[in-house]
């Protein structure tokens, strides 16, 4: 599997991390920078870039990496078709998949140990969207707001 990766300073040595374990595990890692270390970079350039990555290429997933991760999922979501999920814990990195077939994974490298997040990474990687209908329906929601920008009925409505 392909799979974009970006960081900003605080999650470079984790993104090289991730590079490394995706590359040993037989996947394609695709590094969208930072190509090294600046304490005064942005993520958005970064981010954006692999988020647009895994959108732009079907059957590839993401992963952007900060200091909390919050913003680098901001920033991801911003992108058309992105499904950005922060994962704190191997269960929020597997519903993240099996219930919002979350497509970019975001990790804050500041708030568990590398391993940890190394962790997180393989479970988003080797789970599987469940396509139960309930999350298909909310997915579909979310895709007419984006294309529409009509916000979804309500129920009963």
């Amino acid at each position: 599997m392909r799979v974009y990766l970006g960081s900003d300073h605080a999650g470079y040595e984790l993104k090289g991390r991730l590079v490394e374990w995706l590359a040993s595990a037989g996947h394609e890692p695709v590094d969208c920078g930072p190509g090294k270390l600046d304490d005064t970079d942005d993520y958005p350039p970064y981010v954006m870039r692999a988020a647009s990555g895994a959108v732009g290429d079907p059957g590839s997933l993401g992963i952007v990496i900060g200091g909390s991760g919050n913003g680098e999922q901001i920033a991801a979501n911003k992108i058309r078709g992105v499904r950005a999920a922060l994962a704190w814990s191997e269960e929020t990195a597997r519903l993240a998949r099996l219930h919002n077939d979350a497509n970019v994974l975001s990790l804050g490298a500041r708030e568990q140990p590398i391993a940890r997040a190394v962790t997180f990474a393989q479970v988003f990687v080797a789970t599987a969207f469940s396509g139960a209908p309930r999350h298909a329906r909310r997915l579909a929601m979310i895709a007419d707001y984006e294309e529409t920008g009509e916000l979804p009925p309500l129920p009963g409505s």
